[in-house]
């Protein structure tokens, strides 16, 4: 399965790393498989990140010494890190924070592929990877009488992670009370069967739940199979599919499964947009860029509604993290703000933060009329 070791939680957390007086370098590395599938490959990609990072050490303006310094500690222990041994299997790229102002240091798998770029900045750098975390994790369980497969993964792709096999006897027609006894064996074993698939994709995803699961198999037998999940996966049941159990690969698996997987997320949206207008009729919501910035700021924020390729440049204020469209000054601490590439990335990763649901929408007219970026409120 593709390692995605960006959650929510982790988002939040390394928003929360304050260096104080130091700085954070943040690296983000590709090891997407076809362009980065050999070991030269990789070790080409390790040294020229590195060599950009040395690059960035020693001319960034407005590094103090000391700063400098500590910077020059936490590339060589990167270095010594991305040239020995990392643990980088289903990993399509490499997120890697390092400070020592903040006793900060952690490399974490991304699940996909991310453009390698360094940044020195007074926090982990963690809007390149809001829409990693926001990424939904779809799995889809498929079982006959003696063989399940589970696979898992975010659309446009899915993997199989886990096979169960279990010895399970055929039929006889020997007749009488010996084949009644025997048929009573066999359904024994198929439950079993059964017990065993649901247990093993409890084991697989309990750490890390599914937005939603879909099974298939034999009619006569998803019902049981259904029956016998977990509670937690009985939950983020999406649907059924009918496919070769033992057969079917990975694409055609999801094509079965896209329809469920797209009403799912029409059904999430709709429901949004639907509170999202309520909110408009009773001052509970609010739409455009300046004021979705402002409620972020108040930590108003509970559902982050946003256009998929919606872009803006802003400012920052570096010391209180206050996020607008314009402006030289910040009007809450008098610091003079700093320029930001895409402040909607960056809205996106304080509401992550802030623990405030965020959906990015494909195709949807709706969010036109307030300028592409809209918020439900908590209050």
């Amino acid at each position: 399965m593709q390692a995605n070791e960006i959650t929510p939680e982790r988002l939040r957390r390394l928003a929360d790393t304050k260096p104080g007086d130091g700085k954070v370098l943040s690296l983000f590395m590709n090891l997407d498989p076809s362009q980065f599938g050999t070991a030269p490959a990789r070790s080409s990609q390790v040294r020229s990140l590195l060599d950009r990072a040395a690059l960035l050490v020693r001319d960034e303006d407005g590094l103090s010494h000391g700063e400098r310094e500590a910077l020059k500690a936490d590339l060589a222990r990167v270095e010594q890190v991305l040239e020995g041994e990392v643990e980088a299997k289903g990993a399509h790229g490499l997120a890697v924070y390092s400070s020592r102002a903040a006793n900060l240091f952690e490399v974490l798998r991304l699940g996909t592929p991310v453009d390698y770029d360094v940044v020195i900045s007074d926090m982990p750098c963690i809007e390149p990877l809001t829409r990693m975390a926001l990424s939904e994790t779809w799995c889809v369980l498929l079982a006959n009488r003696r063989v399940a497969r589970l696979f898992c993964g975010t659309p446009p792709m899915l993997e199989e992670i886990a096979l169960v096999e279990d010895d399970v006897h055929g039929q006889h027609d020997q007749g009488g009370w010996s084949q009644a006894r025997y048929q009573r064996g066999i359904e024994k074993e198929v439950a079993d069967h059964l017990r065993h698939t649901a247990e093993t994709a409890f084991e697989q995803l309990k750490d890390r739940l599914p937005t939603g699961l879909i099974v298939g198999g034999p009619q006569e037998l998803v019902g049981d199979l259904e029956a016998t999940l977990h509670p937690y996966l009985a939950a983020r049941l999406a649907g059924r599919i009918e496919v070769d159990v033992e057969n079917s690969n990975g694409d055609q698996v999801l094509a079965a499964a896209m329809p469920h997987i797209q009403a799912a997320v029409r059904a999430r949206e709709d429901d949004a947009l639907a509170r999202l207008v309520q909110g408009f009729s009773t001052g509970g919501a609010v739409g455009g860029l300046p004021d979705v910035l402002l409620v972020l700021q108040e930590r108003r924020v509970e559902t982050l509604l946003v256009d998929r390729g919606f872009r803006e440049p802003g400012r920052v204020c570096p010391r209180c993290g206050l996020l607008t469209t314009e402006g030289d000054t910040c009007p809450v601490d008098d610091s003079a703000m700093e320029p930001v590439a895409d402040v909607v990335e960056a809205a996106i990763a304080r509401a992550v933060t802030q623990s405030a649901q965020v959906l990015v929408l494909d195709d949807r007219p709706e969010l036109g009329p307030h300028r592409h970026i809209a918020a439900i409120l908590r209050f």
